[in-house]
């Protein structure tokens, strides 16, 4: 066991610890793409290397863990699992994202209105079995005073191996193999615990893909779309991608299924991913918390350096951006929408496999990004015809957002967030209650 380095952050964090085996099967991510090392104190899964992605054929999840992983000790019954540290709640967020009254500085520690919203259905695709979905759902429900799921509000859905053609299907789905490389079973975990947080009335579906390839995944995002379809619409959520490639722009057609708002994690490293830089997607970028490190307090909230933002190489600017012309070009510019992704002020997450026993861990990047809102989208009971209407929306109209106006990012920190739209934080995070800076 090793304890993490303090990094002078907002807590001391000794207590977190992870089994030898975890460790030896964490890798290099994205940063390593972007030329930026790994933060000290950040421990990054196998299933978020980057350098195993193949050109159009692999994708990588955005996941990042704090420390060197699960946290040691015996947690508490209900709220946070170890109290005393700042660390965001489905309450906590609800009160700094608006989703509930505002609470008098939101602290984690003492902020319980949960969200209660939530309309029709949430898809979350993944990549292989995380054979313990429903009941670390349920558990992690419990914990938080979430409403609780059932068989008939969270389904886990087998996808059928890909195609030779983009979103095609071969066979019926099966069990795929188990979460491997090491966390997919955590983001799976991550996905669905995250996005019944922001909306837990809604049904969830969890669709696991065969493997984490593209043929096999966008399979699963077709298998999803149907499902959200004939729930009468609402959101898909995919936390993963890989750097762009030429032939992507043959598989935009896939985020294309009638009243489905697509959804996905603009990366955690400098530059435009996919499928994020889709033009029928929202691209969902990542923000930080500040919280004070004495009282909890909820102080304000800025670009989280490591996300993912920048302009496509392939995609052409969508009619959405038009007014945005100046910054983009003639290229897709991501990501349209932030909220909360860096690991340091990162949220509770509960997974039974991962570890080889019941755990919690405190985790961000982009990943959490994208279910995150595709939970509040859902929470809003608006039903969109597709992503570019809920884009069109979302650019011609500011009221719903909060302005990110500090923190830099990309290549070299060469990017600025600032007022309107900009490559870091798009066009903001969710708008809050109180604290707007």
């Amino acid at each position: 066991m090793k304890t993490l380095n303090t990094m002078k952050m907002r807590h001391s964090a000794a207590s977190l610890a992870v089994a030898a085996a975890f460790l030896a099967s964490c890798t290099m991510t994205a940063f390593a793409q972007s030329g930026e090392s790994t933060p000290t104190g950040i421990t990054i899964p196998s299933s978020s290397n980057a350098s195993g992605d193949g050109i159009g054929e692999a994708v990588h999840t955005n996941l990042l863990i704090l420390g060197q992983g699960a946290m040691s000790g015996t947690p508490m019954t209900a709220g946070p699992p170890f109290p005393g540290y700042f660390y965001e709640t489905p309450a906590s967020l609800a009160c700094i994202y608006g989703l509930q009254p505002a609470v008098a500085g939101c602290n984690p520690n003492s902020t319980t209105l949960n969200p209660k919203g939530g309309a029709k259905a949430i898809a979350i695709v993944d990549a292989f079995d995380h054979a313990n979905a429903f009941a670390d759902l349920h558990y992690f429900s419990a914990q938080f005073g979430l409403t609780q799921i059932t068989p008939a509000t969270f389904k886990v859905v087998f996808a059928p191996h890909g195609g030779a053609t983009p979103g095609s299907c071969v066979g019926a789905g099966t069990r795929p193999p188990s979460g491997v490389p090491t966390g997919w079973t955590l983001e799976e975990s991550l996905d669905i615990e995250w996005a019944h947080a922001m909306a837990p009335a809604a049904i969830l579906y969890l669709v696991e893909g065969q493997s984490n390839s593209y043929a096999d995944l966008l399979c699963a995002v077709s298998v999803a779309g149907a499902l959200v379809n004939l729930a009468g619409g609402g959101e898909i959520s995919m936390s993963w991608g890989s750097g762009e490639f030429p032939a992507e722009v043959t598989f935009d057609h896939v985020f294309t299924a009638p009243g489905v708002v697509y959804l996905a994690s603009s990366g955690d490293g400098a530059g435009a991913f996919y499928p994020s830089s889709s033009p029928n997607l929202i691209s969902v970028g990542g923000t930080t918390l500040t919280m004070n490190p004495a009282t909890g307090r909820f102080e304000n909230e800025s670009v989280w350096q490591y996300t993912g933002g920048g302009l496509s190489r392939y995609e052409a600017r969508p009619s959405y951006q038009n007014r945005i012309a100046g910054i983009v070009g003639a290229h897709r510019g991501t990501p349209d929408i932030s909220s909360d992704a860096n690991p340091f002020t990162g949220v509770w997450v509960f997974d039974s496999v991962t570890v080889g026993r019941p755990a919690w861990f405190i985790v961000g990047g982009t990943s959490l990004s994208s279910p995150m809102w595709a939970g509040i989208l859902n929470a809003q009971g608006v039903t969109y015809a597709s992503s570019q209407a809920a884009l069109t929306h979302l650019y011609g109209s500011g009221e719903s957002l909060h302005d990110i106006t500090r923190g830099i990012c990309g290549p070299y920190m060469s990017q600025s967030a600032g007022e309107g739209w900009d490559l870091c934080s798009g066009l903001g995070s969710p708008r809050r209650h109180e604290g707007d800076d």
